[in-house]
């Protein structure tokens, strides 16, 4: 009955009777004649009711936003100075010749091009968000972005296999979702942080290679690119080096890209250490646009008299690092303020620096509090190593290593997507993609006083490495690899452990003795005795993925049905209590 979708109806249509139905997106009244824009998932067409038809254009007459109707017409030329360039349908319009209203509409509680909403009431009537043009565009990608992962996956000899979404709990990582058995009494199924044992278990099972696109479950505290349930690209592959897996998902991510939405990554992409990307940028997830970069002065303030630099120079495990900011004297002290409470956010006590007025003065031609409490050597060497001339700013973080990356890295950013720099030219290109490579095994937890898995406890360590389980564990490096995009992780993964005797040595490391590693992965180190192959894999969140892609502030305005930041629906009022006799048959009393 439908000829075609409302957006798609273009110039090849005319003189054709045309059927469409849709939204009415707005009804003008022009001096006896009614036009109708009607909408779609494909976008608009124009439709023109005359009063020579008087059925239609009475019915035309009673239409209001959001009614739904079936409109039958012929397709005709937009008079001479009325097209719309911006709309595939912007060089004809529909002479309506019968109107159907399918379905009245009360007034939405906002108008469908409304661009200032407050998200709480756009997730609250997300029905009516999701007619917007906006989103329409942006899950109409993230639609196309499946499919051609899945084409691409597909012709590489990937299966697609489902794995459990109600599975054992293993607390290692994020909180898991817990799921109460009725049948069971006292006992409890998690939804899947990932599908990552099973992944394991199938190429142990033979299947070579797997992917799925799946949801998975964390419960933990949210932030813009966090849902506690999100979805992953999630891949295997057995008998391939790291370098070989990279290779295959780099194509893929190019792929995509290309062909979802023209954007042609480098090839190849550059490749990174972990260690090297920390020292430069504070970050293993660097944004590559931004051109500044820290830089290493730990050794060489050492023995100055401010103890801000020389306490965490001198402190096993603390660093100092300046970041340089080329004509950033310009900078008003308020700003320079600003960037010191930026930097508090991320546990840094302050933020100091030096003003570079006059390089051939020496200390005479720089400004700061600190100048006098460093020595000249010290000052030289900072100068030398950051490579500031007149007119520059140098900023200075000094305290443990994870605050001064957390706070100058973050600080990086910042002051490069300012428009202080945007307007010095701090930032280059639309799409910086990075792999980074040989993350440590593990990162010890102060708190805790043990090792915590940096990845997941089934990476394996670095040929070579094995023996540091036992011996030192700190200095362990992991076959794994992050793909990072613009700042943003867009995929991790890792080569697996496939002996049992090493993915032991692991659990030891991480202070899992042999009876809880059997109570929580005694299924995973029996099927690595019977002949596990070697393999490995990674996983892209595709909501971060779309998010990227679309240039959203959220990942939620890529999700259909998102939570908010405190992990509710506010379109069905989720979670909600459920009734006791629910509650009863489940053996759950709430306290």
């Amino acid at each position: 009955m439908r000829t075609n979708y409302c957006g798609l109806i273009d110039k090849t249509y005319l003189d054709q009777t045309v059927t469409l139905f849709g939204w009415v997106h707005r009804r003008r009244d022009h001096g006896g004649v009614i036009f109708i824009d009607l909408r779609d998932r494909e976008g608009l067409v124009q439709v023109v009711v005359d009063p020579d038809t008087p059925e239609t254009f009475a019915t035309a007459d009673r239409l209001r936003g959001e009614f739904v109707v079936r409109i039958t017409g012929r397709v005709r030329p937009r008079p001479e100075g009325t097209t719309n360039a911006n709309l595939k349908s912007g060089e004809i319009e529909v002479l309506a010749q019968e109107i159907v209203l399918l379905n009245a509409a009360q007034t939405p509680p906002f108008q469908i091009d409304d661009e200032n909403l407050s998200e709480t009431v756009r997730l609250q009537y997300r029905v009516i968000d999701l007619r917007r043009p906006q989103m329409q565009k942006n899950l109409m990608l993230r639609y196309k972005v499946a499919m051609e992962v899945r084409r691409y996956l597909d012709a590489k000899g990937f299966v697609d296999i489902e794995t459990p979404m109600l599975t054992k709990s293993t607390p290692e990582g994020a909180r898991d979702y817990l799921v109460p058995s009725r049948v069971h009494h006292g006992e409890f199924f998690a939804l899947p942080q990932s599908p990552q044992l099973f992944k394991q278990l199938l190429m142990m099972s033979g299947f070579d290679r797997y992917y799925q696109i799946t949801k998975c479950f964390r419960d933990e505290d949210l932030r813009a690119d966090r849902q506690p349930e999100f979805t992953q690209i999630d891949c295997e592959t057995s008998f391939l080096g790291e370098d070989e897996i990279r290779d295959i998902f780099e194509n893929m991510v190019r792929h995509v890209f290309d062909s979802a939405i023209g954007v042609k990554l480098p090839d190849p992409f550059p490749v990174m250490t972990f260690a090297e990307a920390m020292a430069r940028f504070g970050s293993d997830k660097p944004d590559l646009r931004v051109k500044l970069e820290l830089t290493e002065i730990t050794d060489c303030v050492r023995d100055v008299d401010f103890k801000v630099f020389s306490g965490p120079a001198t402190t096993p495990g603390g660093r100092v690092a300046a970041l340089r900011v080329p004509g950033g004297g310009e900078m008003s002290r308020g700003e320079i303020d600003g960037y010191t409470e930026f930097v508090k956010i991320y546990g840094a006590k302050g933020l100091a620096y030096i003003k570079v007025n006059d390089v051939a003065r020496g200390r005479e031609g720089l400004q700061s509090p600190i100048v006098k409490n460093l020595h000249d050597a010290a000052l030289t060497e900072i100068l030398r190593r950051t490579g500031a001339v007149n007119g520059d700013l140098v900023f200075f973080g000094a305290d443990r290593a994870k605050v001064v990356n957390d706070a100058i890295g973050a600080l990086r950013v910042k002051v490069g997507h300012s428009e202080f720099g945007k307007a010095h030219g701090f930032v280059d290109g639309d799409w910086k993609p990075l792999w980074v490579v040989d993350f440590p095994m593990f990162e010890y937890d102060e708190e805790g006083g043990r090792w915590n898995a940096m990845h997941h406890p089934f990476t394996s360590p670095k040929a070579g490495h094995e023996d540091l389980l036992d011996t030192d564990p700190g200095a362990a490096i992991a076959q794994a690899y992050d793909l990072v995009l613009n700042g943003w992780e867009l995929g991790g993964g890792s080569v697996r452990i496939h002996r049992e005797e090493v993915q032991s040595k692991v659990f030891r490391a991480l202070k899992i003795d042999a009876d809880e590693a059997q109570l929580k992965f005694g299924f995973l180190l029996e099927a690595l005795q019977f002949g596990a192959p070697p393999h490995g894999g990674i996983a892209f969140g595709l909501d971060r993925l779309i998010t990227m892609m679309t240039g959203a502030e959220s990942i939620r305005d890529v999700i259909a049905f998102p939570k908010t930041q405190r992990a509710q629906c506010l379109l069905t009022s989720a979670p909600s209590p459920v009734d006791e006799k629910q509650l009863r048959e489940l053996h759950i009393k709430v306290r």
